[in-house]
């Protein structure tokens, strides 16, 4: 219970800062903290998907400017991985997924139960799936990557169709 309270403290203080910027994938709204990016949120985003205080409107906040660069460089085929610094905020298993994602090469995908495995929970493919699609930081913590068993592809906060663009993306310019 104290940590319950020591991390709804950290939340409270958190000041949140966004810019919104339009990609391939839509307009997309960059959340970040000064520890770093928080959350990079999708047009047609599902309510409580990604807990959020209230932001302010900030474009020339240095985490935010850099996220967007490194963005562009992505979907215009120059940037296979990320260098930014995140601010994930989530439970300990949801922490723990979220970073077996980082781990996920371009171009390559992983399947919820392969995911489970990494983390020591062999038997918590459906959490590993409950966290994935829980991910506040998608694109960059490579949440597209993860597809269910046989290759089918399963859901995603930004819709199947934004997936698949982003695997193809990455297929492209892994070829």
């Amino acid at each position: 219970m104290k940590q319950a309270m020591i991390t709804a403290q950290r939340e409270q203080q958190q000041r949140l800062v966004y810019k919104s910027i339009d990609s391939p994938v839509g307009r997309l709204k960059l959340v970040a903290t000064d520890e770093g990016l928080f959350a990079i949120l999708w047009p047609v985003e599902r309510p409580g998907r990604v807990r959020l205080q209230t932001a302010v409107e900030d474009a020339r906040h240095p985490v935010l400017v850099e996220a967007e660069r490194q963005l562009a460089e992505y979907f215009g085929g120059r940037r296979r991985t990320f260098d930014l610094k995140l601010d994930f905020a989530g439970t300990d298993f949801q922490r723990k997924v979220w970073s077996a994602l980082l781990t996920i090469p371009f171009g390559e995908t992983r399947s919820y139960a392969q995911i489970a495995k990494q983390i020591g929970s062999p038997a918590a493919s459906r959490a590993v799936g409950a966290a994935n699609g829980r991910n506040p930081i998608s694109i960059i913590a490579p949440c597209h990557r993860v597809i269910g068993t046989g290759g089918k592809l399963t859901g995603f906060a930004g819709g199947l169709e934004a997936k698949a663009y982003l695997l193809a993306l990455e297929a492209g310019a892994s070829a």
